[in-house]
């Protein structure tokens, strides 16, 4: 019965359920950004590619009539749009976060005084 005591205890701990919140958001993300990609932005970037060609489909998109580099084309613009809205998405938290200032060294304590005190006297008289 521990065995699955402890499993329930890291189960529920919020990282675990934090990351899977993420998990499932990120999946949901990343497919409106491949919609974005595939169904607008592919197309409008790379239509003069595309009627040059004469080909409707950016899949057949080739080079030497074996390298399909379209569906590559658009992988590239997929990760450049998705790295550059998690780069706002991290700058907007991180300039959310107060800059914590750290704090002003103590001054010495009323014994510390005391001593130095003393220390400066002896020295006076020596």
């Amino acid at each position: 019965m521990g065995f699955l005591k402890e499993f329930k205890e890291f189960a529920v701990k919020g990282n675990v359920v934090d990351l899977a919140v993420a998990v499932v958001i990120g999946g949901a993300f990343g497919k409106i950004v491949s919609s974005l990609i595939d169904d607008v932005i592919t197309p409008l970037l790379l239509k003069p590619a595309l009627d040059a060609a004469h080909l409707s489909n950016l899949g057949e998109l080739t080079i030497f009539g074996t390298v399909k580099y379209g569906n590559f084309l658009a992988a590239i613009i997929n990760f450049v749009i998705i790295a550059f809205i998690l780069f706002l998405i991290i700058k907007g938290i991180n300039s959310t976060k107060k800059e914590e200032v750290p704090p002003a060294p103590a001054g010495p304590s009323t014994t510390d005084q005391l001593l130095m005190e003393i220390r400066d006297e002896l020295k006076n008289k020596a």
